[in-house]
């Protein structure tokens, strides 16, 4: 799927952008069952908390912002499930990971128009802690995004600095994990906009972030997580969760034991 010089540039750069991975009709499909999904399933609300909030938007704005998400679309809808299981984005993922390729979540990020939730720079390690690299999240985009919408930004080559410690605890109690704010800017990204039926895909130790949404339209993406089956998660969002494989197999390791039907507390 990718080309050694894709791949070279995810290496170097902990991200890359792959257009055209879903045709018109999927995303008019995917789009569809989207709309259905967060009429009837997803939450809006403040979105992550913090101090960074007033260093990225006034206090009237900071007011104002929302973000509308939902947690693995892939078990409510058809298409989406279709989606986090494409074989062209399966072979992509498996030319960044290896022969064996699970899906360990996914996410709708939506931005209501002029006020939707901005992103302080962050890695995603922070919120499911896994034990190495091996872990692509991709943003599928449901729409075109650009500066005005927020779209994604990269600090390039961040993610070779491994697992960074995340602002947790302010003196008013537990915040969103989000990098320090006079550390690690906006300003210093680079901006990777993209088109509808596009993913970026980016290493959980990358460091991103985005603008506010300041259009009058919605700005939506939704994340899926990949990872070798083989690094462990540590901790966070689906920890002990066994995820559907994509590509290749499930390795058998002494400590295993066979997947079990029963819920994981």
């Amino acid at each position: 799927m990718l080309t050694p010089e894709q791949v070279e540039f995810y290496e170097e750069n902990g991200y890359l952008h792959i257009p055209e991975v879903f045709t018109p009709e999927e995303m008019d499909e995917m789009e569809e069952q989207l709309d259905f999904l967060m009429n009837n399933w997803a939450f809006t609300e403040k979105g992550w908390t913090g101090p960074w909030r007033l260093v990225y938007m006034d206090p009237d704005t900071e007011e104002k912002s929302k973000l509308t998400a939902l947690h693995d679309l892939h078990f409510y809808s058809e298409a989406w499930m279709r989606a986090v299981t494409n074989p062209a984005l399966s072979a992509a993922m498996s030319d960044l990971l290896g022969p064996n390729v699970e899906v360990h979540h996914m996410t709708l990020h939506a931005k209501p128009p002029q006020t939707g939730h901005p992103f302080p720079m962050h890695q995603d390690n922070a919120f499911y802690q896994h034990s190495d690299n091996r872990y692509v999240d991709v943003l599928v985009h449901v729409d075109d995004t650009r500066h005005e919408n927020g779209e994604i930004r990269f600090l390039a080559g961040s993610h070779k600095m491994g697992a960074l410690e995340h602002i947790t605890q302010t003196p008013d109690g537990p915040c969103t994990p989000h990098l320090p704010t006079d550390r690690y800017k906006l300003d210093d990204t680079v901006a990777v906009p993209a088109k509808r039926g596009d993913v970026v895909c980016f290493n959980i130790f990358t460091i991103h972030g985005s603008y506010i949404n300041r259009t009058r339209q919605v700005r939506r993406l939704v994340r899926c997580g990949f990872r070798d089956p083989l690094n462990k998660q540590l901790g966070g969002q689906s920890l002990g969760r066994p995820g559907i494989m994509v590509r290749g197999l499930r390795p058998k390791v002494a400590e295993t034991a066979p997947l079990t039907i029963e819920a994981v507390a």
